[in-house]
């Protein structure tokens, strides 16, 4: 959600933040800007609405540059998508500064500037923080203190970036309750939400921790934490390379990490299972001690993370350990109960997510045993705040529709559902069993992408609808959770996804030829009891589209089927989303939408 992108440095930065800010595309915005400091001083802006290759041909209409810049894709939250409330944002020509986050107390430091004689020409919070910061430079502060005072008046969330054009030595930026990331180079420096945004330009990086300040030269990068004493912060140097974003031959980042997902299971399980047995130690020492007291598990994460750990509670009630899944935004405000000995599990593609990072704060006053989190960017607030982090290694996911990211996050909790087993007698020929389960994962995920183009066949029925039901039992009900999440996502088809055995307690009133019914048909123990509730659609004419174990018969008349072959019944729900992520897709091209960057939607929340 929103992007941020600088660089103050000895060349022409124009470039570098055009760049920065296509590779944050993936995170959502409806508006882009960019603000530069010329070798003559002052302040030279250019915003428009739409997209980044928008903002690309106003730039190449007006001649601008400069080697200090900050620029910045927007996610309406307070104002709607217009050129007025897109940043950067400046106060005439004092300051520039793009936020990412939300000023909960605007309106009340809106009045005060107003009555000072500053005049607001948007409607968003972040011009509060422009007009504020340039109320502390008119009375002679350095930006550095400018900025330090600025903050310390704010209540909310940002990361926030500053150009004062009467200073062109630094750039100052401040991060609370949304990411930020500082890339280091040799005579130059930049920063951004996300390390995407630099790949091209460096591999080196510090990351901001949270209520960090941080003055940034040419030169030098300077820390202060919350407490105003400069910190030190680890240089990292990312493993990721510029080329990891790119799509390739494929049409769209979305197909692209669809098929990626055979590889990406195999590197989530490298290094972790081995021989038949889980290699518990891969998840540190700390880890152990957790898992030897865990008696319960609360789980809480929002999306699609939320529908992994749906999957998850089957699978650990199954081995004992009592389980409870909570969107992250309803857990945030009631009075959570913490049974004895329970372990908090948080789960987040890109550990930014704001309320679950919210959630793991309140935790630590709870009495939770500690705290696990399920993640995929290693650098992350919720990794470095958590006590363990078991991570997915999925890899960039551009994508704003999580695919390989859900299907590595279910792997990575069947880790745990193993290494909690083991504390409740799982016996080692038991445990074989699950870890070759999981072996197989790439080559069944390998075989069910063979059923792309059928799969493209099959999506023909739903170009003209606009609403799909959803229907599974079992684990396989988040997995229909999960399905008709991808298909509103990048198709804005209506989709909801029912447990099948609620069908007659009110959905079944809106089956008719025009609703399409999806299914998952593994070869389970509730297999007839589902093929009881799409008897019940047929009979009401209902058009069927089913997945299913190629070892079973459906007795049914009329219906679309594609047989998955040899799917293992403990990994099977990992299996059967990828057939649902392929229709989603195929759909969403048929109806023609922004399949990688849907409307409306952003791919981190960072903001509640």
């Amino acid at each position: 959600m929103c992007g941020i992108v600088g660089a103050i440095a000895r060349r022409e930065v124009t470039p570098i933040l055009l760049e920065g800010l296509k590779r944050l595309e993936y995170r959502g915005y409806d508006s882009a800007g960019i603000a530069i400091r010329p070798p003559a001083g002052g302040l030279q802006r250019i915003r428009s609405v739409g997209k980044v290759a928008q903002l690309e041909q106003s730039l190449a209409q007006r001649s601008i540059g400069g080697d200090l810049g900050i620029a910045h894709t927007r996610w309406a939250t307070h104002g709607m998508p217009a050129e007025r409330n897109a940043h950067p944002h400046m106060s005439g020509e004092r300051v520039a500064i793009v936020h990412n986050g939300i000023i909960e107390n605007h309106a009340e430091l809106r009045s005060e500037l107003e009555a000072k004689g500053y005049r607001f020409t948007s409607e968003t919070d972040t011009e509060v923080i422009a007009h504020l910061l340039a109320d502390l430079l008119n009375q002679g502060l350095p930006v550095l203190e400018a900025v330090r005072q600025g903050i310390a008046r704010l209540n909310g969330a940002y990361a926030l970036a500053v150009i004062d054009p009467k200073d062109p030595e630094r750039l100052v930026v401040a991060r609370s309750g949304s990411p930020l990331v500082i890339g280091l180079g040799v005579g130059e420096n930049f920063i951004a939400s996300d390390v995407f945004a630099l790949l091209p330009v460096t591999q080196r990086f510090l990351f901001l921790e949270e209520g960090d300040l941080a003055e940034i030269t040419r030169d030098t990068v300077t820390v202060y934490d919350s407490d105003g004493k400069v910190a030190e912060r680890p240089e990292q140097v990312s493993q990721l390379s510029s080329s990891t974003t790119d799509k390739g031959p494929y049409r769209h980042y979305m197909l692209k990490e669809i098929f990626e997902q055979p590889a990406v299971i195999a590197e989530t399980l490298e290094g972790r299972v081995h021989k038949g047995r889980l290699l518990e130690e891969s998840f540190g020492h700390v880890a152990t001690e957790l898992l030897e007291r865990t008696r319960a598990v609360h789980i809480i994460a929002c999306g699609t993370s939320f529908h992994a750990g749906l999957v998850a509670k089957y699978w650990l009630e199954e081995v004992g350990v009592a389980c409870h899944v909570e969107v992250a935004s309803e857990y945030r405000y009631r009075n959570v109960v913490v049974p004895e000995d329970c372990l908090f599990v948080s789960i987040s593609q890109s550990g930014e997510t704001a309320d679950t990072l919210a959630a793991l704060r309140a935790s630590d006053e709870l009495g939770y045993i500690g705290s696990l989190v399920v993640c995929n960017v290693p650098e992350s607030s919720l990794v470095r705040e958590s006590d363990v982090a078991l991570m997915t290694r999925a890899g960039p996911e551009i994508g704003v529709a999580s695919t390989k990211a859900f299907t590595t996050q279910l792997v990575a909790l069947r880790l745990l559902t193993i290494a909690l087993a083991r504390r409740r007698g799982l016996d080692g020929n038991a445990e074989r069993v699950l870890v070759d389960e999981l072996e197989a994962l790439p080559r069944q995920v390998e075989v069910v992408l063979g059923l792309s183009d059928a799969i493209a066949e099959m999506a023909n029925a739903f170009a003209d609808l606009h609403n799909a039901l959803f229907l599974g039992r079992g684990p396989f009900y988040p997995v229909a959770l999960e399905g008709a999440l991808k298909l509103k996502e990048i198709s804005y088809i209506h989709a909801e996804a029912y447990p099948a055995g609620e069908l007659k307690h009110g959905p079944l009133a809106l089956v008719d030829e025009k609703m399409p019914v999806v299914c998952a048909l593994p070869d389970d123990p509730l297999l007839e009891k589902v093929l009881s509730n799409l008897q019940e659609v047929r009979a009401r004419g209902g058009e069927l589209f089913l997945f299913s174990d190629k070892r079973i018969e459906i007795p049914l008349d009329r219906y679309q089927n594609l047989t998955l072959d040899d799917i293992c019944p403990g990994t099977a729900p990992i299996v059967y989303s990828v057939p649902l992520q392929l229709l989603a897709y195929h759909v969403a091209v048929l109806k023609g939408t922004d399949v990688d960057q849907p409307r409306n939607l952003a791919k981190s929340v960072t903001v509640e």
